[in-house]
This record gives structure tokens, sequence and C-alpha cells, in this order.
């Protein structure tokens, strides 16, 4: 039995989804159905009542739980008083980019207009999330969980879970997502943010002259002697994260989408975008609740110290509520950690997923590469009047006509496809310049981090394998 659950019952919101599934009448993969509104809602994630994006009243929003081949139609009214796409992190949308909601694909959903996204997460298991992809929305909410699950005819590679839930964690700023976007824009650095959230709530008061008092948190309920399984997902917009739970260990299963060979860690860096799926095994004395904790990474300042994400696991026998310290992170600085463990995460070749077949059955050591690119991103420069970051010394500018719809119609000058291989010998500038891609055949993308901060790059559409 699992069950989560806060302490503030002012801020107890429900929702409702309209979800059925049509089998007989359609026949072949059955179809989900989701209507969904998404408005700005007050919330109170730290403390102090502030606008966040919610859907259906919800922040975070729901769980879309589907199952491998699923068709899913998500109707979506827009009650934001700005323009709004929906991506769907993770999803690979095979042969087909129309329902992918970022500027590249669709035109963005009008104030007070509705779009019905329908996509099919064909062959695809896992843990992944939705968010709105426009204009820094993401900094006040709009996101929520994803998950894939087998079939039922392809076992798992680990015995069933007594349950499964999905943890957000992320960074938090207090100002609207509208005044951060105009500080970017003006070459404001974001700063320190106000507070580390999961699943939408703030700090548990672990040490009085930090967390002041009458902060909602997350407590999460479970029963000794049971595994859980736990999607984490980092939805922030630029603090990577460690996540651990105090006196248990982290079995990681899966991460977006791929079964990893499985191995206990104490803690786990997940950096922004990234979803980690662990089994938790409550195997403790429960002489008092235990904390959850989402503390920064690679920062160097001592008001850091100050913003960690706290929220409980709670036994249904414990004895009293979480004291002391909280489990200690990795040394701040130490990036080599960070590199290592993440060279540590292997795929597990013989498991079955999505299909069968084991995931590691096709021959990827013998891959004929057809292109070669060094992506290179560097701090943000002046161009046109304006703070722009580059890959490869070129600011992506969105076209009035998205690029698929100007591919289908033939509409000349939209966009070119001339991004350079390699960071050219010339200014920066601003341009919707793209790779010109060979149909079928397999890219290497060296990236090349020349800025101060971690970086975290999505493909959509496509899973990375990281030889390097």
């Amino acid at each position: 039995m699992l069950s989560a659950s806060y302490l503030c019952s002012s801020c107890v919101s429900f929702f409702f989804i309209l979800l059925w599934l049509l089998n007989g009448c359609f026949g072949g993969d059955p179809y989900v159905f989701y209507d969904w509104t998404i408005s700005y809602v007050t919330a109170s994630p730290l403390g102090d009542k502030q606008q966040v994006i919610g859907i259906n009243g919800q922040f975070p929003g729901p769980i879309l739980n589907v199952t491998t081949n699923w068709n899913v139609v998500v109707n979506v009214k827009n009650d934001l008083d700005e323009p709004l796409l929906l991506t769907w992190n993770g999803v690979q949308h095979r042969k087909n980019s129309w329902q992918d909601g970022v500027l590249g694909t669709n035109c963005p959903i009008p104030a007070g207009w509705n779009w019905t996204y329908q996509f099919q997460v064909k062959d695809q298991i896992g843990s992944f999330f939705y968010f709105p992809s426009l204009d820094f929305q993401r900094a006040a909410g709009g996101y929520g969980g994803i998950i894939i699950n087998n079939r039922d005819v392809i076992p798992l590679p680990f015995a069933v879970p007594d349950g499964d839930i999905t943890i957000f964690i992320s960074d938090w700023y207090t100002k609207s997502h509208k005044k951060l976007r105009k500080d970017v824009e003006n070459g404001v650095d974001l700063g320190v943010p106000d507070g580390i959230l999961i699943n939408g709530l703030g700090p548990y008061r672990y040490d009085a002259a930090i967390v002041p008092d009458g902060i909602p948190y997350q407590l999460i309920n479970v029963e000794p002697g049971k595994t859980y399984r736990l999607r984490v997902h980092n939805v922030g917009i630029s603090t990577s994260l460690n996540f651990r739970i105090q006196n248990h260990n982290l079995l990681l299963v899966e991460t977006e989408g791929s079964y990893t060979v499985q191995q206990n860690y104490t803690n786990m860096d997940i950096h922004v975008g990234q979803s980690f799926s662990f089994l938790v095994t409550t195997d403790q004395n429960a002489s008092s609740d235990y904390y959850i904790v989402a503390s920064p990474r690679f920062v160097n300042s001592s008001e850091w110290n100050k913003v960690t994400g706290v929220a409980i696991l709670h036994y249904s026998n414990s004895l009293g509520p979480a004291s002391g310290p909280l489990p200690d992170p990795p040394n701040a600085y130490d990036t080599y950690f960070s590199m290592n463990q993440a060279r540590s995460i292997r795929w597990n070749v013989s498991a079955g997923a999505a299909r069968p077949n084991p995931q590691g059955s096709f021959k990827y050591g013998q891959i004929t590469v057809t292109d070669v690119y060094v992506i290179l991103n560097r701090p943000a420069e002046l161009i046109e009047g304006k703070w722009r970051t580059t890959l490869n010394g070129i600011s992506y500018l969105p076209p009035s006509t998205p690029l698929m719809l100007a591919q289908q119609f033939n509409i000349p000058g939209a966009y070119k496809l001339d991004f350079p291989y390699k960071l050219m010998s010339r200014a920066p500038k601003v341009d919707t310049s793209l790779i010109n891609g060979t149909y079928k055949g397999f890219m290497e993308i060296i990236f090349q981090n020349n800025d101060t901060t971690v970086q975290s790059y999505h493909m959509d559409g496509y899973a990375f394998f990281v030889v390097g």
C-alpha cells in the first residue's frame, strides 16, 4: 500500500480525468483520452501565495499512465494569458513529430484556444515527464509524469513492486516566470533559487533556523517490509540536484525508457531533465521517519546551503518524526564523482522491454557513422541587442511558420539546412539553421561545454547511446 499526502489542509486539491479505453470499438491498440485545462492557480510552495501553472487545478499536473503501444489523446484547453505548447519529454513519436509540442513542429496554442494532441507510445516503456516548452513557463509548473508500462506479455526484469510513486524535484523561484524570462533576456543571472521543491511542495522543517514554520511538505506513507518503485524526475530549469533517502539504498532499475543493470546507490545526481527509476525497500526499524532530500550540486555560494528540498518517508509503524542532520551529500565541487556515477550506469542487455527481444540484441558496435558534429556551447553573448546563448555560434530563431509545415507545403526561405559541423570563425548570429541529417544514417555528436555551468541536452524523438 502506498499513499502520498502533505500536511496543509488549505492546499488540498482535487482533479478529475476523463479516461476510457476503446478496445472493442476501434480494435488494435487501445486508446486513452484525457481532457486538460491549463490555467494559473494559486499555491504556496514556499509558504507565501503565488501564481503557478496547474492542470485541472492541480500542481504538479496529473500522471499520464499508459502501456506500450497505446494511443494517447490529450485535449488541451489553454486558459493562460499567453500561448502554450506541451512537449512529451522522451516520447519518441515514431516517424511523426507533428505532436511533439515545440516551436519547431507545432503552432502555439493561443490563449483561450484548445488543441488535441494524439500520439502513440510505440515500442516504448519507462519513466518520463511532460512540460510547457515556451517562454520559461516550466519555471511556473505545468509539468507532470508519464509512465509507460510493459505489456503483460513482457515481464519486468525485477519483482513487481508493492507500490509506484512519481517524485518531481526542482529548483523554484518566487519571482514569476515572466519576470525570470525578462531577466534572462537582459543578461541577468538567475541566481540562487528561493527553494527546492519536492512534488511542488517546500521543505520539511528539518532546521528551525533555516526553514520557516508553516510550509507544506511532502509526506510519503509506506508499509514496512515492502518494495516501492520511485520514479524521480528533475523538472527544474537550471539546477543539478542530488537525491537521497536517509538510511535507504536506491536500487537503480531504469532510466528514461531503458532498463539498467541493477546497482545500489546511496545517492544519485539527477541533472535537469533527467529521470531515474529506483526500487526502495522499507527495511529499516522505523524508530523514526526518514528524510527524503534533494540538494543542489556544483554551487559555490554559502547561500546555496540554505536551499534544500526535504520530504518525509513515513513508515506505518514509525515511532516518531524525523530528526537530526540530513544525510550527507557528495562533495559539492566533486564533478568527478558525478561523472563516474554516470559512467557506472549500464544497460541491461538481457532484459526485454517494449519488445520480447532483449534490449541489447542489436549490434550497435557495427554501426557506420554517417555524420559527425562537434556542438559547442558557451556563455550568453550580446547579439542584435539581446543576450543569447548559441550552439556553434548560432542562436536559433523559430520561424513564423513551424518547420514541419514549411516542409510539408514547400514554403521557401523558412529555414536553412546549413548548421555547421563545428564552430566557425565568424561572429555569432541569430538564424534558423538546421542540421541536414542523413535518412537512416547514424550521427555522432560530440558536446563541448565551454560555459561555466552544467548543461543538459535533450534530442526530441531519439535515445542517445553514450560512447565516450
